[in-house]
């Protein structure tokens, strides 16, 4: 759906953006336009890892033919303190394919997807507040 709606975690039973809104005290933004002025707002940067691959559905099991995003713009321009990722496939992919290219460390975040329904909003929060330090 996020493909669909043309930005990050766009499934509407992802919890990303309740989380990020958790985590500041602020309302979920729900607007492309709002999502985009929650990020700049909290000095939050996405991207994905992958640029395009090959993917059935939302399985991140299917993914194959993968082309790593470049993130050299982002990280000779902005001030990124730590790298982020939601989810072990993030993580794996990361590990993979960026990390040798840029040698910049991550920290792997339990994932928002609706499929890791084993981890309640709340202990999301809980794992995810350790970002607090690089928001502030």
């Amino acid at each position: 759906m996020s493909r669909e709606t043309g930005f990050f975690y766009g499934h509407p039973r992802n919890r990303f953006w309740a989380l990020l809104a958790g985590l500041t005290g602020e309302e979920t933004p729900e607007s492309i336009a709002d999502k985009k002025h929650f990020l700049k707002q909290h000095h939050i940067a996405l991207w994905d890892v992958i640029a395009s691959c090959d993917i059935t559905g939302s399985s991140d099991a299917s993914i194959k033919n993968v082309v790593p995003n470049d993130l050299s713009p982002i990280l000779e321009t902005a001030e990124i303190r730590r790298i982020y990722v939601n989810g072990g496939t993030a993580s794996r992919l990361y590990e993979k394919y960026l990390y040798p290219l840029y040698e910049r460390d991550w920290v792997k975040l339990p994932s928002t997807s609706p499929a890791n329904a084993a981890w309640s909003l709340e202990r999301l929060v809980g794992s995810w507040k350790r970002i607090l330090e690089d928001l502030s």
